[in-house]
């Protein structure tokens, strides 16, 4: 493509983004130009300066363009054994991480259609109940493409689109409706569908579970890179990542930690620091701001892969974590190699023995060093290496895996060729050396720019400390509020347990028992002389109806009284009625209801009950004139007569 070319490609990029708010600068170029190409010969233009005139002038071809550029595929279940994975170890790690009732947070990035999103509906709804997912599941689905988002938010779908659906599933949350199958409305409404562009627009944040597949592998490494920070940022610290199996660089990137590499199942790594979030932060502002903060993570990421040092890591857990590119090309590591235990692999044991030595680095938690370790694989001369075992440990001193490093020493074998080869090198360097001397002018320059940014980017990072101050100071004078709201608190709760203990204290004062009902004859009191005259305690009998009390009192009888009070004619009622105590003795008891006023609502009937010959207390001795106690005479030699039994009180009206 010639230099003219690029320029107007360059240009119906931008027309596209200015008109329409697509930007597709993050987009791989080669699939991007092969499709807008298509498109060109499809409306029969010559150039992209010909194509932007079209588009001014039809505008029904953007909607065209977009459909080939962003390739709306997707389906129920799609990849089903990745599903069963979902449904059978994320879920449920997911809602053992969470309490009861605690929300669920769900993002279907590029859903397209909506068919992915209405699967995790189907499976969260399977794991959970319909209520409990209504309650605490929000499916945050997002796409760029407006006309898919429509399609996606009524939920529609033909016999052929719903062909993957298990038949039980599909009868169970899709109705039948003109030979369509439509989504339950009830759960249709936890799922929201929203546009977002994962380059420009900021990430939804606190999510357990991020399923974008087969969406980064349209974009370029930087693009790719700048995304995958942004997924870090969004999820949740036990979130759960879910790409497609055409995304690939999630295995060479440290962000993330495999859960099930083969079905592309990733959880977060845990990274806290100040610049993690400020990368995250400046990546949703601008691309310059992103590229300055991010480019050093990307480096470290490259460094790694293209070290020529041959290097792997191994988990604590005895698993292979990562290879660079020497390591795999040297010692033959396949990419799913990586998370299977070392002891499965050929590098455990040669070119040496790394298990013992392992252990041994985590016992001493020291540096491992093998020297001169030969390896040759029978198709060139034997290579010899120096081997580093480096325990890996946090700040706290925990380990974390193991690093291995394996340096070649095989030019010290063979100093004399290779000098002569340095030399053949230098002479071709002072040829380089002039254009590296104008490079590095260029690189001046740009260093000077970066520099530039970074005084810009430090005067920001001020403007938000003071922000943070002026925080810290709103957040002292809360607590203060708070204090002075709990030393009330106290106070109060202070004199609610006075009051408590002085009514507890009147109560069993009391010469008789004391039983207070409410309108609806259920106990409120019970004090402890009704306790040992009834011989059942206040804790049996509180919330109960007094007229269901199997015990020694006629209870029935007491509803005329109770329904006197509570209708507020008479100021009290009295009945006297034969009982039985608790320890089997009848008695005679004298019931005294009186209505327990509020104001001038009547709230319950306070009953006094009296029993003759019934008290826990020593009785009186008289005194004679003398101030002596009196020796008491039966009554005949004191010439009274025994009490006539009192008669027995009539009820009152009913």
């Amino acid at each position: 493509m010639t230099s003219q070319g690029d320029n107007d490609f360059e240009h119906l990029l931008e027309y596209l983004r200015r008109s329409r708010g697509f930007d597709f600068t993050g987009y791989k170029r080669t699939s991007l130009i092969r499709r807008i190409n298509k498109r060109m010969r499809a409306v029969g233009a010559a150039g992209y300066g010909e194509y932007v005139d079209y588009l001014e002038v039809h505008p029904d071809e953007f909607a065209r363009l977009f459909d080939a550029i962003l390739i709306n595929v997707t389906a129920f279940f799609r990849d089903p054994s990745a599903w069963e994975a979902i449904a059978n170890h994320v879920v449920p790690r997911i809602l053992g991480n969470k309490r009861s009732g605690d929300p669920i947070r769900i993002w279907s990035a590029g859903c397209a259609s909506g068919e992915e999103a209405y699967t995790l509906a189907m499976i969260f709804a399977e794991a959970l109940g319909v209520d409990p997912f209504r309650d605490r599941v929000k499916i945050y689905a997002t796409d760029v493409d407006e006309d898919a988002l429509a399609r996606a938010r009524h939920a529609a779908y033909g016999p052929r689109e719903v062909a993957n659906v298990p038949p039980d599933l599909l009868t169970r949350y899709f109705e039948e409706v003109n030979g369509r199958h439509v989504f339950h409305k009830d759960l249709r409404r936890s799922v929201i569908f929203g546009r977002h562009d994962l380059i420009q627009d900021a990430p939804i944040s606190r999510i357990d579970l991020l399923s974008c597949r087969n969406t980064l592998m349209y974009l370029n490494t930087e693009t790719q890179a700048r995304i995958l920070e942004r997924f870090h940022f969004a999820l949740h610290e036990r979130g759960f990542l879910f790409v497609g199996k055409a995304e690939t660089l999630l295995t060479y990137n440290n962000t993330f930690i495999p859960v099930d590499l083969k079905r592309r199942i990733f959880t977060k790594a845990a990274r806290g620091n100040l610049r993690d979030r400020l990368l995250v932060m400046a990546r949703t502002g601008s691309a310059e701001a992103a590229n300055h903060l991010g480019g050093h993570v990307r480096i470290r990421e490259r460094a790694f892969d293209t070290s020529p040092v041959a290097q792997i890591v191994v988990d604590f857990g005895g698993a292979l974590t990562l290879a660079n590119d020497r390591a795999r090309a040297l010692f033959s590591i396949a990419p799913t190699d990586l998370g299977r235990p070392l002891q499965d692999l050929q590098i455990s044991y040669r070119p040496a023995e790394l298990r013992s030595c392992i252990d041994r680095a985590y016992t001493d938690r020291r540096d491992i060093v093998l020297k001169d370790v030969e390896w040759s694989t029978g198709m060139a001369d034997a290579s010899y290496f120096d081997v580093h075992i480096v325990p890996l440990m946090d700040a706290g001193g925990s380990l974390l895996g193991t690093s291995v490093t394996f340096l070649d020493t095989t030019a010290t074998r063979r100093i004399a060729d290779e000098h002569e080869r340095s030399t053949r090198e230098l002479e071709t360097a002072y040829e380089e050396l002039g254009t590296t001397n104008e490079e590095l002018e260029t690189t001046n320059e740009e260093l000077q720019s970066t520099v530039e940014e970074l005084e810009t980017t430090s005067e920001e990072l001020q403007s938000t400390n003071e922000e943070l101050e002026t925080m810290n100071e709103e957040l002292q004078a809360t607590n203060e509020e708070l204090e002075t709201v709990n030393d009330e608190l106290r106070q109060r709760s202070d004199e609610v347990k006075r009051a408590n203990t002085f009514l507890e204290s009147i109560l069993g004062s009391l010469r008789g028992g004391v039983v207070v009902v409410d309108p609806d004859y259920l106990i409120l009191v019970w004090n402890q002389k009704a306790e040992n005259l009834w011989g059942l305690r206040s804790g049996e009998v509180r919330g109960r109806n007094l007229l269901s009390l199997d015990i020694g009192l006629p209870v029935t009888r007491l509803k005329p009284c109770l329904r006197t009070c509570l209708s507020g004619v008479v100021p009290y009622q009295d009945i006297t009625l034969d009982a039985i105590n608790r320890r089997g003795k009848a008695i005679t008891c004298r019931v005294t209801c009186t209505p327990m006023r509020d104001g001038n609502s009547i709230n319950g009937v306070i009953l006094l009950m009296d029993a003759d010959g019934e008290t826990d207390a020593v009785p009186a001795v008289p005194l004679g004139p003398d101030g002596q106690a009196e020796t008491p005479r039966p009554l005949a030699e004191a010439g009274a007569s025994p009490p006539e039994p009192a008669a027995e009180a009539q009820a009152g009206p009913a």
